[in-house]
């Protein structure tokens, strides 16, 4: 086996086995030129193929091929909350953990959090991340230091910049109005420009109880005006809708459409007890879902209708959600997760299908996120995985899709590529050694302890 940990301007990337768009192929090569995927094919067409002349061959023995997946709703710095607030009901995990903690962290807890939550991340093949990014503490210097995380592993994220003014949360949280938005243009401008196929910035509202309707707004605003996606919590607790009735007449979807606000462009989070109305309305006006199945289950919050959803055309992500919501920070996993809750909720085990929720946890994420990854396909940025054919959790292999959403081992993921770059060789970083990380963390959560039940 070969590999490199720098990227030059074409490589070949070529496996025994692949998963294209669900289909199970045989060998298969990659050409990405750039970051890009030029050409995908036999390994000797992609081999003839001119663009290929000088690149440099890497290849996977024993591997089968899928895309590099997509984490759609993250808060990385609750990866450093994990096991304090586990068991506990919602609002004592947020006061007890969440709130407890959190406002402790600078700039390089934030590095430290981000690191720590990425590099996880991409040795579960997670190849892009959204990280829902609420504790600014009134600037850029937390999210700039996430980011610059995310760069050093060389992962691709989106930072979904919070627009929060909830007097009831830390302070650390808050901004007024227009500090929101001026944090928010500062950021996307450093950005726009710098590393632009690898770093987003995106404007996140963070819910009907965190931003007042004006400042739900002013996010939305700010998105029309960057043209980008916008995101926000709607419906995570029975507890939120029940909030939304009595402070404005009406449920969650439709008291945020009644706002000047553009629903085509907003990604909803969780939308566990959205009821046929909103599902039609998401629909209608072309809203997207970041569902996180497995953070839903652990908080006990409810079951999104994802089927209903899937069938009326709504454009689905998966995300992992924070790593003390949930505790595992592999959209693999929120496939399996997806498909049994979906059947469990229905007592119907063919309610949804393996190949739909891989193409959630891949495409479906790029689509929500309004960038061109997730696929294996010209024109797709160069996001790879490579998992052990020799694997168990992947015998036998006549039904490799379904495999690898129901039965995969995270030890079967051994190389991961983005933006053509190897940034997982033979299932270890190598850009960022999982030592420090390791040191980083245990010094920094050193003196965190969890409250005696």
């Amino acid at each position: 086996m070969t590999t490199s940990t720098a990227a030059p301007a074409a490589t070949i990337f070529t496996a025994d086995a692949a998963v294209i768009d669900g289909v199970a192929r045989g060998a298969t090569s990659v050409l990405a030129v750039d970051g890009a995927i030029a050409a995908v094919g036999a390994p000797a067409d992609v081999a003839a193929d001119p663009r290929a002349a000088g690149a440099r061959a890497v290849t996977w023995a024993r591997h089968a091929m899928i895309p590099g997946t997509v984490n759609a709703h993250n808060h990385s710095f609750q990866s450093l909350l994990r096991g304090i607030g586990d068991d506990l009901p919602f609002l004592a995990w947020r006061d007890r953990a969440l709130y407890r903690y959190s406002p402790r962290l600078g700039p390089d807890g934030m590095a430290t959090a981000a690191l720590f939550a990425f590099g996880e991340m991409l040795l579960h093949g997670v190849t892009t991340v959204c990280d829902f990014y609420y504790l600014n503490a009134g600037g850029n210097d937390h999210a700039a230091a996430t980011i610059e995380a995310a760069r050093r592993l060389g992962m691709r994220i989106v930072l979904a910049r919070c627009f929060y003014d909830w007097d009831g949360a830390p302070a650390a949280y808050r901004e007024t109005i227009p500090q929101a938005v001026g944090n928010f243009e500062a950021l996307h401008a450093r950005y726009q420009d710098r590393d632009r196929h690898l770093v987003s910035v995106q404007p996140a509202p963070h819910s009907q109880h965190g931003a007042t309707p004006a400042m739900i707004e002013a996010g939305a605003g700010c998105a029309r005006d960057a043209g980008v996606p916008w995101h926000i919590h709607l419906a995570e607790e029975t507890y939120q809708v029940e909030d939304s009735l009595r402070r404005f007449g009406a449920r969650p979807l439709h008291a945020v459409a009644g706002l000047d606000v553009d629903l085509g462009n907003a990604i909803v989070v969780h939308a566990c007890w959205f009821d046929a109305g909103e599902r039609a309305l998401m629909a209608e006006r072309g809203a997207a879902l970041a569902y996180c199945p497995g953070s839903n289950m652990f908080l006990g919050d409810g079951v999104t209708d994802l089927v209903d959803l899937h069938a009326r055309g709504v454009r689905v992500g998966l995300g992992t959600d924070g790593g003390c919501s949930n505790n595992r920070v592999s959209v693999l996993d929120e496939m399996r997760m997806a498909a049994l809750l979906q059947k469990v909720s229905r007592t119907d085990g063919q309610a949804i299908a393996a190949e739909a929720c891989l193409a959630m946890g891949t495409a479906g994420g790029g689509e929500v996120l309004g960038l061109p990854v997730g696929r294996i396909a010209p024109g797709y940025r160069c996001d790879l995985v490579g998992l052990d054919l020799d694997d168990p959790s992947l015998w036998p292999t006549q039904a490799l899709a379904k495999n690898v959403v129901y039965a995969l081992s995270s030890r079967a993921i051994r190389q991961v590529v983005v933006d053509g770059d190897t940034v997982v060789a033979d299932g270890r970083l190598t850009h960022v050694p999982l030592e420090e990380i390791r040191e980083r963390v245990l010094d920094l959560t050193r003196d965190w302890r969890r409250d005696p039940d």
